[in-house]
């Protein structure tokens, strides 16, 4: 499939929707093939299915009309599914994934099952977004999906700073910029503003973070009593594995967080010497060689006895 235009064809009812707990490609993605359709294909009746949107990417157009609950059944004629690995991950949405006519995936991660009818998979693309702007089409991208897409652009590269950006990448960011978005304002309150109790969780899991494998390796965790500690969600705590990733000499970050008593979302990020989308399908979990993620049972001691083995320096 080159081209959206080409699945959309006589189509009457399309979903969308993506992965649980949305981010910035997540959002982007969805959100500018949303308004493609309803720009281009007025006749079609379009829902977009998210979780709740951090309040950051509220500014996006049409972000009010997102839908948050699937109640009820539905058989849609198409469904597409967007940065998202296999269908669990469309959370309750994957009910209506199930039920539709005709699915499509368009996703960059390197462990996605091509669990679609039709699948987009360029695991090498900065990110979702970039891919849907090609699906697009430049001629019909307006300034408002130009903002969606590079919302989501400068969040999976990092603002440009990850080795999945490539001269492609930057060539559309460019192509963005020109048609007046408020890039540097995009970048500045959707990637690196955060609130006074960010900073301060942040602060906590940096300062409770310890060096593994002769340094190589640094962990933190915040549970539940850290995150009512602070009056933070997990939403608020994007970034913090990324701050670790950074620190000088380790070639790999983990971070822990509570999200049940007993259970904990891992997110792992990779400086080149370690694959961690690897190490996190080995327990359930998917993502890209340099930033993957999982869920895992036990307490943090217990988990990260189970992971760190699994990560190989040669």
């Amino acid at each position: 499939m080159e081209r959206f235009a080409s699945c959309l064809a006589g189509v009457r009812t399309a979903a969308i929707a993506g992965h649980v707990r949305p981010d910035g490609d997540c959002v982007g993605s969805c959100l500018a093939t949303y308004q493609y359709i309803k720009n281009q294909f007025p006749e079609i009746e379009a829902t977009l299915y998210l979780e709740p949107i951090p309040n950051i990417y509220k500014f996006l157009a049409r972000s009010d009309e997102i839908v948050s609950s699937c109640e009820g059944e539905r058989a849609y004629d198409l469904f597409i599914a967007q940065d998202c690995g296999d269908v669990a991950r469309l959370g309750e949405a994957a009910k209506y994934f199930k039920a539709a006519k005709k699915t499509v995936c368009v996703d960059h991660h390197v462990s996605n099952e091509s669990f679609a009818d039709e699948n987009v998979i360029f695991p090498h693309a900065s990110s979702t977004s970039e891919l849907v702007f090609g699906l697009i089409g430049e001629e019909n991208v307006t300034k408002e999906i130009a903002e969606c897409i590079y919302v989501g652009i400068v969040h999976d590269t990092g603002v440009f700073q990850y080795s999945c950006t490539s001269a492609k990448t930057m060539e559309i960011a460019g192509k963005l910029m020109e048609m007046g978005i408020d890039f540097t304002r995009i970048v500045d309150e959707t990637y690196y503003t955060k609130t006074f109790a960010q900073n301060q969780i942040l602060g906590h899991a940096l300062l409770s973070a310890r060096l593994h494998l002769d340094g190589k390796v640094i962990a933190s965790v915040v549970t539940k009593e850290d995150m009512e500690r602070f009056d933070v969600l997990p939403r608020h705590l994007d970034g913090i594995v990324n701050q670790l990733r950074v620190t000088k000499g380790v070639e790999a970050a983990v971070f822990l967080y509570e999200t049940e008593p007993g259970g904990y979302k891992v997110s792992m990020r990779s400086n080149g010497r370690v694959n961690v989308a690897e190490i996190a399908g080995k327990f359930g979990g998917g993502g890209h060689a340099m930033a993957a993620g999982c869920s895992m049972a036990g307490g943090p001691e217990e988990i990260l006895k189970r992971l760190l083995p699994q990560i190989s320096l040669e």
